[in-house]
């Protein structure tokens, strides 16, 4: 009979068991989530009639349901069964997609506050399994592992969202907007999340769990959620978590309105610029993983988050083309690096959000890192929601004009409506770096260290595809030595300039 017991004894065996079942469940809940949120879920919502401050509200559900894993810390201390909690959670939380999937063959305001309510139920619960969940994660998979394990459960989750993201593509393309057809595509696609979500319930019920150490006394809420918060490096890390999100979320969450309603494209082409972003995220995410074990989760993300928010900036220009075929290459583009960036932001925020967690006591670090997280995230699609009707009625045109003795060449500018979400989301990114730049994380090196080992990881990978790959490998070596050298010179700089200051701080 399946148990949801703790166990007091992990033997090696039970804990490879449960990393393979962690990578696989991966494909179930993976399928959950690419037919029931993201650009599905607000392309459900706007063939319900949601106006933009619903789509808002909607984005803004599974971040600020988070706040439940305040009163969730209390639960997991109390009861110390993570895996009970993670698996009922789950199970009730996913039944509201069959709610939301009757919805499809009704309209007016009466079935949006359902689906609204259905959706806040379901991020509810998945917030308190979350926290324990989390939890329940940083004890059974080995840190030194982190990266490689959950950099394979995410391909895993990625390439099921490319697959299903084509199927979805193509179903929303062969049927009209508004048709009945449609009502049975949305239907399908919730009704399958569903299945599929039950599934990898069963899936992590499997999965052993830890015994949790004995608890200390009684259990204080208040104490546990200040305990993250006097660590001054935490600390750190908190504030850089609330900007970022805040800047992510506050455009993001209405690309698919910009795209469909701005741009004019089709539902179905903002579905294949979804999934050429994953499989970009599947491509990267090894490299991340390896760079994220070998050095530093830090030193991941000073690369890939600037890039992310440059991608989002440099949105504005699918407004400023005139050819709509440019304009499909430049999001195709964008979409490709956001994809590989955000592989690396989202693998090495959450490991070293757990890497700074003490061991066996981190379900309040997990939680307080979530909390912030539910509250910038959740503000910010809100306020873009609210502040939609402001920006489409303002408009900002520059002109940059060069004159020469061949004439006079203009170059246009003109800000509308969305174009602000992107530049104000770039302004708050940008802080949002300068914050990360001050966490401390042992083992991190200098942003040009790790781009010069990106481009030799890069090298290799294209060296291995190449018909050629010998003639290269051959003629490329004394180069590919030499930049091997300057790349251990630096890295021991770096390595004995961190011991140094250490030394002098102790």
């Amino acid at each position: 009979m399946l148990s949801l017991a703790p166990q007091a004894l992990v033997t090696p065996e039970d804990r490879e068991r449960g990393l393979t079942l962690l990578v696989r469940e991966a494909a179930f809940s993976g399928g959950t989530a690419a037919l029931t949120t993201g650009v599905i879920l607000t392309a459900f919502a706007l063939h319900l009639g949601a106006s933009n401050v619903m789509i808002g509200v909607l984005a803004s559900a599974p971040f600020l349901a988070q706040l439940l894993q305040l009163p969730a810390i209390g639960l997991v201390e109390r009861w110390r069964n993570r895996k009970a909690i993670s698996v009922g959670t789950s199970l009730i939380g996913r039944a509201m997609l069959a709610v939301m999937a009757v919805l499809a063959f009704f309209v007016g305001t009466g079935p949006l506050l359902i689906f609204l309510a259905a959706q806040v139920v379901l991020c509810g619960l998945g917030a308190i399994g979350a926290c324990a969940w989390n939890a329940w994660m940083r004890d059974l998979a080995p840190e030194d592992r982190l990266g490689q394990v959950f950099a394979r459960r995410t391909a895993w989750l990625t390439a099921i969202s490319v697959v299903l993201g084509l199927v979805a593509a193509l179903a929303l393309d062969r049927t009209a907007p508004g048709s009945s057809a449609r009502d049975w595509v949305f239907a399908a696609m919730f009704g399958a999340g569903c299945v599929t979500g039950l599934i990898s319930a069963r899936l992590v019920a499997c999965m052993p769990e830890p015994l949790m150490p004995p608890a200390p006394g009684p259990v204080n809420v208040g104490e546990l959620v200040r305990q993250p918060l006097r660590d001054g490096n935490f600390r750190r890390l908190l504030v850089f978590v609330a900007s970022w999100q805040f800047a992510i979320n506050f455009a993001t969450p209405f690309f698919t309105i910009f795209i469909v309603r701005q741009l004019r494209f089709d539902l179905s082409f903002v579905v294949l610029l979804s999934v050429l972003s994953q499989i970009a995220n599947i491509l990267a995410l090894r490299t991340w993983g390896t760079l994220s074990d070998r050095y530093a989760n830090k030193s991941v993300l000073a690369v890939c988050a600037p890039t992310y928010i440059v991608a989002i900036v440099a949105m504005i220009g699918a407004s400023q083309f005139g050819s709509r075929e440019i304009v499909k290459l430049w999001l195709v583009l964008l979409h490709v690096v956001m994809g590989a960036s955000i592989a690396g932001v989202t693998l090495t925020s959450t490991n070293i959000a757990l890497k700074l967690s003490p061991k066996g006591s981190a379900t309040a670090y997990v939680a307080a890192n979530a909390m912030v997280t539910a509250v910038a995230a959740g503000a910010a699609p809100i306020v873009g929601g609210l502040l939609a009707d402001v920006f489409a009625a303002r408009k900002i045109e520059l002109i940059a004009r060069w004159t020469g003795p061949g004439g006079v060449f203009a170059l246009p500018i003109t800000l509308t409506h969305w174009d602000f979400y992107f530049l104000i989301a770039g302004m708050i990114g940008l802080y949002a770096i300068h914050r990360l730049s001050l966490v401390e994380e042992r083992g991190e090196i200098e942003r040009r260290a790790m781009v010069g080992q990106l481009l030799v990881e890069t090298r290799r990978t294209i060296r291995n595809i190449s018909t050629v790959a010998g003639l290269r490998a051959a003629t490329d070596l004394p180069g590919t030595l030499l930049r091997d050298a300057r790349l251990r010179t630096r890295l021991r700089r770096a390595q004995q300039a961190k011991a140094t200051r250490e030394s002098e701080v102790t």
